[in-house]
This record gives C-alpha cells, structure tokens and sequence, in this order.
C-alpha cells in the first residue's frame, strides 16, 4: 500500500483543551500534530476534524485550532469518529482511499475509529508519533491491535515524504522544512 495524494484525507481525533494536557508526553505530541497538520495542508490534503463532548472536554487546543481556521469540527459523543454519520459522508463525499489519523486517546477514540474506518473499506495510516494516550502501555497496546486488525502505522516525517513521492515536488522544501522541527 503507497499513500497518494488525491486518495488521502486525515481524521484528527479529539485533541481537546481538558485532556489533552493529561496525555504522556502531550509537549512533543502537539509538536508533532503540527507538523503533521501544516505539511498535510501545504500539500492540500482534507482534514476532518472531531471533538468529543465538547461542553465537558472544551475546544481543540488552542494551537491547532487557529492553524485548521475555518475547517469543520464535527462533534461527537460515541468513542468513535466513524459513528457520526456526518463524519462518514464527508469522508465518502471525498472519494478516498486512505484516511490518516492522529490525535487522541489512542486506545479509545482512536482505536475505535480506526477499526470503524478498516471496517467501512478504508486503508487507515495510524500516525504513531502523532496519537497518545495518558498511560505509555494504554498507547502500545491500542498501536500493536490497530496492526492486528490491518491498520497500518507510520510517523509523522514518513507518512509527509511518502505523499511527496519526489524530492521534484513543489512542495519538498516546505515539507523538509517543517521535519527538521522534530
């Protein structure tokens, strides 16, 4: 499987002011959301964005927030991002292949969106070093199912470079750039 540029979009999952302070290493996580996020939209990849329970767990984190601007959050109160199915029709109405996902926590919202996505027919990228959990074995157990059930996992430089394909694209600088910040 080869990540395509017109074929991907990402479902960025619950990256929220009240939790995610409380995710293991949320410092270096939210680094690297950033990057992940600014190099996806350099290359004009769709993100999707959802929060969970938003009265009780608050908005995006801040950071994130003003970078998506106006992008659409999709709220949520199921544990999975696919159980919304304004969330499914926006990704059917994309007529993509592989979602990439990133966010939190890894082995609930996460897990559960990613076995709902592989179950719906979609090539699912997890984003290793761009999803947490608040408990280190919580986040390896949740990767090691999610490899079990077919998902596939990368990180955040690789998934990027993998969607350039070329060091001729117009957007390697932009990407190499951004990298250098992890």
């Amino acid at each position: 499987m080869r990540l395509f540029l017109p074929q991907t979009a990402m479902l960025l999952v619950d990256v929220q002011e009240r939790l995610f302070g409380y995710i293991e290493g949320h410092d270096d996580l939210e680094k690297h959301l950033l990057v992940l996020l600014q190099g996806l939209q350099s290359l004009n990849v769709p993100i999707l964005c959802n929060q969970q329970y938003t009265k009780g767990l608050g908005e995006t984190i801040e950071s994130i927030r003003s970078l998506l601007g106006d992008v659409e959050i999709y709220e949520k109160r199921t544990f999975s991002c696919c159980q919304n199915p304004d969330v499914m029709e926006a990704l059917k109405a994309l007529h993509v292949k592989h979602v990439i996902v990133a966010g939190v926590e890894s082995h609930v919202c996460i897990l559960q969106s990613v076995l709902d996505l592989l179950e719906a027919g979609f090539e699912v990228i997890v984003c290793a070093d761009a999803i947490g959990s608040r408990k280190a074995k919580d986040h390896e157990l949740a990767l090691l199912r999610m490899t079990q059930e077919g998902a596939y996992v990368g990180s955040v430089e690789s998934l990027l470079f993998e969607l350039l394909h070329s060091a001729d694209h117009a957007q390697f600088k932009t990407i190499s750039t951004l990298v250098k910040a992890l």
